[in-house]
């Protein structure tokens, strides 16, 4: 069994965060995990892309090739487009829908968005506004990690745990948000019928 994984984002959105919490959950599962940051710099605004592999195997290297991605999570719209060719067949996407306008020809976002729902396993989720919701909005990295998490080789509840462990020393209120994210994002993301309207409005035309 091999799963690949492609987070792509910005500095500052905890990029290297989402692929630091799904290690942590696949080796609690006995898989084997590598993460490598194959571009960009951690600065806020500038692009990050990690690659990490997931396997119940000896992983010989560090980096997806293109088309082989199972999964890819974006944390910005425009990035989570960046690497579609890595995509493979039959894998899925999944993007927060919040723009960062770190570019001054950044596309509207409407138009981003529609490409991603276009795509045959294109998925976009409201992240930081279910962040904010669940009482911290610099989680919205923890709610992309729920939104993600049934695509996972990984039990939904070693992911909790990893996040706990993530968490617990910063304290018990900001430990319960991340985790009330981690659990909104999955919900989101298994009640597709709760769809907003520009979705609906995309997937239907």
């Amino acid at each position: 069994m091999k799963f690949d994984i492609i987070v792509a984002g910005v500095g500052g959105q905890g990029v290297l965060s989402i692929g630091a919490i799904v290690s942590a959950a696949a080796m609690r599962s006995g898989l084997r995990a590598v993460q490598s940051e194959v571009h960009g710099m951690s600065q806020r605004g500038g692009a990050v892309v990690s690659h990490l592999r997931l396997a119940d195997r000896e992983i010989h290297s560090p980096t997806i090739a293109h088309g082989g991605a199972d999964l890819i999570i974006g944390l910005e719209p425009l990035e989570s487009l960046r690497y579609v060719d890595f995509l493979a067949a039959g894998g899925s996407l999944i993007s927060a829908t919040e723009p960062v306008l770190n570019i001054p020809d950044y596309p509207p976002i409407e138009e981003v968005l529609m490409s991603i729902l276009r795509l045959p396993r294109g998925r976009v989720i409201e992240a930081t506004k279910i962040a904010r919701e669940a009482g911290a909005v610099k989680a919205a990295n923890v709610v992309m990690v729920g939104a993600a998490v049934d695509f996972l080789p990984v039990d939904a509840a070693e992911v909790r745990c990893a996040i706990a462990d993530a968490f617990r020393s910063k304290g018990e209120r900001l430990l319960g948000a991340n985790l009330a994210a981690f659990e909104a994002g999955q919900r989101a993301m298994q009640h597709r019928e709760l769809v907003d309207e520009f979705e609906t409005f995309v997937l239907t035309n």
